[in-house]
C-alpha cells in the first residue's frame, strides 16, 4: 500500500527549513547522502528541486559529518527552523510536536527520537517524566514485540486489536463526515475501533460499523437501535475529562439540516447534554443502563467512559460490579477548542494520577486482571502511550492525535460559528471540502504505522516482549524528568 500522504493544504507546516543557495551545481551528492529523500534531482534537468523540508530530521541530524550539509562541496545548503512553525501550539502541543505528528503522518516513518518529539513544555503530566533504559543493549528485535490487547478478560465475546489504543469519541457535528470517514477507513485497515461520540452516525459509516464504538451519552442524542446492535463495542459516556461536570454541548451554527436529523432535534439551535445521566444514582442504576444495552445486542463489550474525580478508583470497581468489561478514564488534557478552559484547567484529577490510583485499587480488589484500563487525555507520542501503560493502563484512546494527522494547527476555533478553517472539526459543507478522505485515511493510517513502529523500538530497547510487561512499571520511569530547555 502506498504511504505516502502529503499534506492537502498549500500551507505546510515542518520543524526545520532546508534552503538551497544559488551556487548549486546539481552534483546531487546531497540526494545521494541523504536518507530521507529531502533532496531530488529534476528528472531530465541538470539542476536539483526545491528541498522536500517536511522530510527533514532536522539539527540533530546536520551536525553528522555525513549530512547533507557537511557533504556539499560548495557549502550551498543551510538548515533554519522553520519560522512559520513559531505561531503554533501551546506548552502542551509544542511546535515541535505538531511537526513530528504531521511528518508521521506524512511519511508513516516514527518521529526522530529527539526530546523534542516526545513531549512538551508544560511543566507537568506526561511532561514530567522520562523512561529508564537498561545500560546493557537488549538482543530483542522490534518485530518480535507482541503489541496485542485483549478488549474483554470476562466472559462473553473475545475481541483483541493489534496495538494498544482506538480511537476516542468525537460526534458527527463536532467533526465533519469526511473527518469521520477518514477516522474509520483506517481503523479498518489496522484492525482496532474508533468511537462515534454521541449523536449517532451517518448512513454512510454503516458499512464500517465493526470498527466503529457507538456511544451512548447523557443527551442519548442519535441512540437508535440499528447503530447498537451491529456494534461490537458500545461506550457509555457518564463524562469527559475536558468539561467533568459540565455535560457536552453543540453550538447551533454546527447543527446543520444534516446533524439536526441525526440527533432528532431542531436545525441551528445549540444542542445540551446534561450531566450526569439523570437515570443513574447507584451501581444498581448503573448496572440496568448496562443490562439495557445488552437486551439489544447480548454479544457487545461494554466500555464505561469516566472524568477523574477524587474517588475515580471507585468509580472504576463500581463499573466491573455493574458488568463493563473496559473502563475509560479521560483525562482533562484533551479536548478541542470547544472545551472551556476553565474546566480543563482547573476540574478533575490529572490522568497520571488518576491511572496509577485506579490501577492500584483494581489489584487490591482482586479484580485488576478482569476489567481492561483505558486511559485517555492529551496523548501526543508514542512516549506517552507508553507512560500511561507503565502507569498501570491496559491501554490508551486517541483523539486529539487523529486531527493532527490532518494538520489540526490548534487554533481553538472548533466551535467558532463555520467551525475549523482547515475543515477538520466543522460542519459548513464548503470548509470540509478540504479533507479528502482517501487522503485522511492514508494520514491516520501513516501515523498509527509510525506509532506502532517506534512503540516496538523503545519496548525492545526496554528488553520487553509484549506490552503487557510493561502495565504498572513505575521502576522504568524517570520523576522529575530532565528539563526539556536542559536539553535544548
Amino acid at each position: 500500500m502506498n504511504l505516502n500522504a502529503d499534506s492537502n493544504f498549500y500551507q505546510r507546516f515542518y520543524s526545520y527549513q532546508i534552503n538551497r543557495g544559488n551556487d548549486c551545481i546539481a552534483c546531487a551528492t546531497c540526494q545521494a547522502v541523504c536518507p530521507e529523500k529531502v533532496h531530488r534531482r529534476r528528472l531530465g534537468f541538470n539542476q536539483m528541486e526545491k528541498p522536500e523540508s517536511a522530510l527533514c530530521l532536522g539539527a540533530e541530524c546536520a551536525q553528522k559529518p555525513e549530512s547533507c550539509i557537511n557533504q556539499c562541496p560548495k557549502h550551498n545548503l543551510t538548515i533554519l527552523p522553520n519560522p512559520k512553525l513559531e505561531a503554533l501550539g501551546d506548552f502542551r502541543w509544542t511546535p515541535e510536536l505538531l511537526a513530528a505528528g504531521y511528518r508521521m503522518a506524512e511519511t508513516g516513518k516514527p518521529a526522530p527520537e529527539t526530546a523534542e518529539c516526545q513531549r512538551g513544555l508544560s511543566d507537568g503530566g506526561f511532561d514530567l517524566l522520562d523512561f529508564i533504559f537498561p545500560e546493557t543493549p537488549s538482543s530483542i528485535r522490534p518485530e518480535e514485540v507482541d503489541l496485542s490487547l485483549e478488549l474483554n478478560r470476562r466472559e462473553g465475546n473475545k475481541i483483541t486489536i493489534p496495538i494498544p489504543w482506538y480511537g476516542g469519541g468525537m460526534s458527527f457535528g463536532s467533526i465533519s463526515l469526511r473527518v469521520m470517514l477518514s477516522r474509520v477507513r483506517a481503523v479498518k485497515e489496522i484492525g482496532t475501533f474508533t468511537s462515534t461520540g454521541e449523536g449517532g452516525y451517518p448512513e454512510q459509516l454503516f458499512p464500517y460499523s465493526a470498527n466503529l464504538i457507538t456511544q451512548v451519552a447523557t443527551g442519548l442524542f442519535g441512540v437508535r437501535e440499528d447503530t447498537i446492535k451491529p456494534a461490537r463495542l458500545v461506550e457509555f459516556k457518564y463524562a469527559q475529562g475536558a468539561k467533568p461536570g459540565l455535560g457536552g454541548h453543540l453550538l447551533g451554527d454546527k447543527v446543520t439540516p444534516r446533524v439536526a436529523e441525526l440527533r432528532q432535534s431542531v436545525p441551528w439551535r445549540s444542542l445540551f447534554s446534561p450531566f450526569p445521566f439523570h437515570s443513574v444514582y447507584s451501581v444498581e442504576d448503573h448496572k440496568k443502563h448496562l443490562d439495557w444495552i445488552k437486551a439489544i445486542n447480548p454479544e457487545a463489550l461494554l466500555s464505561v467512559k469516566v472524568s477523574t474525580p477524587s474517588d475515580v478508583d471507585m468509580v472504576a470497581v463500581g463499573s466491573y460490579y455493574a458488568g463493563a468489561n473496559i473502563v475509560h478514564l479521560d483525562g482533562g488534557y484533551g479536548g478541542t477548542g470547544a472545551s472551556p478552559e476553565i474546566a480543563k484547567k482547573n476540574i478533575a484529577m490529572p490522568i497520571e494520577f488518576a491511572i496509577g490510583k485506579t490501577h492500584k485499587f483494581l489489584l487490591a480488589e482482586g479484580i485488576r486482571d478482569q476489567i481492561v484500563l483505558m486511559a485517555s487525555g492529551g496523548i501526543r507520542s508514542a512516549h506517552d502511550i507508553l507512560k500511561a501503560i507503565a502507569l498501570g493502563a491496559d491501554g490508551v484512546v486517541l483523539g486529539t492525535f487523529d486531527l493532527v494527522a490532518l494538520e489540526c494547527v490548534r487554533c481553538r476555533n472548533c466551535e467558532s460559528q463555520r467551525g475549523c478553517p482547515r475543515g477538520i472539526a466543522t460542519t459548513d459543507d464548503k470548509l470540509e471540502r478540504q479533507i479528502d478522505p482517501e487522503w485522511g485515511y492514508l494520514r491516520i493510517l501513516n501515523l498509527y504505522r509510525a506509532l506502532e513502529q517506534s512503540i516496538r523500538i523503545i519496548l525492545a530497547r526496554m528488553g520487553l516482549k509484549s506490552i503487557k510487561e510493561l502495565r504498572g512499571r513505575t521502576d522504568l520511569l524517570a520523576y522529575p524528568a530532565k528539563p526539556l530547555e536542559q536539553i535544548r
